[in-house]
C-alpha cells in the first residue's frame, strides 16, 4: 500500500476511534416507525429519559409512521452509522421480510443489533357496543353474519396483520381488514366504532380497557397476563394452540462501530435491569427483556424465518411495496 494511502486510512481509523471514546457528544435520535399511542411508541417513551440519564445526552424520539413501519426503518437503515441514530423496532421488521418481495433495506445487512427490549402477549379487543362478551360469543357472532364485522390493522402486511388473520381464519370467520398508520390510530377508530375488533398490543389497549371505552376478550400469551387476571388466553377461550407475541429491539445502521454498540448496550440493558423500568413495564403489560447483540441478532433471524413459514402456510402472496 501507498504511504499517503496508509495514512489516509490510518486517518479514518484514529478518528473513528476518537468518536467512539467521547461517544455520545450530542443528542441521540430514537426513531420510532410507527404512529404515537402504539406499543412501539409506549416503549420508546418508557426508555426516553432513563436513557438520556445514563448516556448523558438527550434522547430524542422521533416517529416516522407508515407503511408498516417500513419508512421509519429504511431512514435508520439509511442514516450515518455513527451511534448518533437508533431504531427502536418491532417484530414487524421480521414480517415485512416474509411478506414483501423487495424492500429498500436488508434488515440483516443494514441493520446491526443492539438489544432486544421487550415483548407482551396482545389483547383482542372490541368496541363495548359489540354483542359478545366472551370469544366464544364473538366467534358465533361473526360465523353468523359473514363478511359483516372488521378488524383493524397498523397496515396491511404487517405483524399485527398476519397474526389476526391466522387468529379469524382458525375460527372459520370471514372478516374485512381495514388498515390504519398504527396500532393508536387503529385503537381511535375502534373506541370511535368504525372497525369491530383489533388485535392491540397490551401496552396500548390496557388504559383503554381499564376505563371502559374497550372490552377485552382474549390474551394471545401461554398465560393470563397479571395486570387482566380476568381475562383468558385465546386458547382458553376456544381457539386451541393459538399463542402470538409481540416483540421489541434496538438496532443502529449498519457499521456502527462496535464500541458504540456496546455502550449503547450496556445503557440498554442497565435500564431494563433497573426497577423503576421495570415496574413501568409492569404497569403496561411489558415484559423486559435485556440481551445480548448476538442474542438479539439470532432473535430477529429466527422470526424472519418464521414468518416466512407462515406466509407460506397460508398462501398469502408476497407483494411489491410501491412508491421506493
Amino acid at each position: 500500500m501507498k504511504p499517503l494511502a496508509l495514512a489516509s486510512l490510518l486517518a479514518v481509523f484514529l478518528a473513528g476511534a476518537a468518536s467512539a471514546q467521547d461517544y455520545p457528544a450530542r443528542p441521540i435520535r430514537m426513531i420510532v416507525p410507527f404512529a404515537p399511542g402504539g406499543g412501539t411508541d409506549i416503549n420508546a417513551r418508557i426508555l426516553q429519559d432513563p436513557l438520556s440519564q445514563v448516556l448523558g445526552q438527550t434522547v430524542v424520539v422521533d416517529n416516522r409512521p407508515g407503511a408498516g413501519s417500513i419508512i421509519g426503518t429504511d431512514l435508520a437503515a439509511k442514516a450515518t452509522p455513527d451511534g448518533y441514530t437508533i431504531l427502536l423496532l418491532t417484530s414487524s421488521v421480521a414480517v415485512n421480510y416474509a411478506v414483501y418481495k423487495k424492500l429498500p433495506y436488508d434488515a440483516r445487512r443494514d441493520l446491526t443489533a443492539i438489544s432486544q427490549v421487550s415483548d407482551q402477549p396482545n389483547i383482542m379487543v372490541v368496541n363495548p357496543s359489540i354483542p359478545a362478551k366472551s370469544l366464544k360469543e364473538f366467534i358465533s357472532l361473526v360465523q353468523s353474519q359473514p363478511g359483516k364485522f372488521t378488524f383493524g390493522t397498523p397496515g396491511t402486511g404487517t405483524a399485527t396483520h398476519l397474526a389476526t388473520a391466522l387468529l379469524v381464519s382458525k375460527f372459520n370467520g370471514d372478516m374485512i381488514n381495514v388498515p390504519y398508520k398504527g396500532t393508536g390510530p387503529a385503537l381511535t377508530a375502534l373506541i370511535g366504532g368504525e372497525i369491530s375488533m383489533y388485535l392491540s398490543t397490551f401496552a396500548s389497549a390496557l388504559p383503554h380497557v381499564k376505563n371502559g371505552r374497550l372490552r377485552a376478550l382474549a390474551v394471545t400469551g401461554t398465560e393470563r397476563a397479571g395486570p387482566l387476571p380476568a381475562v383468558p388466553t385465546v386458547a382458553e377461550a376456544g381457539v386451541p394452540g393459538y399463542v402470538h407475541l409481540t416483540w421489541y429491539g434496538m438496532v443502529a445502521p449498519a457499521g456502527t462501530p462496535r464500541a458504540i454498540v456496546n455502550t449503547l448496550n450496556k445503557a440498554i440493558v442497565g435500564v431494563l435491569k433497573s426497577e423503576k423500568v421495570r415496574k413501568l413495564y409492569d404497569a403496561q403489560g411489558l415484559n423486559a427483556v435485556p440481551t445480548t447483540p448476538a442474542e438479539f441478532a439470532k432473535k430477529m433471524d429466527e422470526e424472519s424465518r418464521k414468518w416466512v413459514d407462515v406466509v407460506r402456510a397460508n398462501k398469502i402472496p408476497r407483494r411489491s411495496l410501491g412508491g421506493f
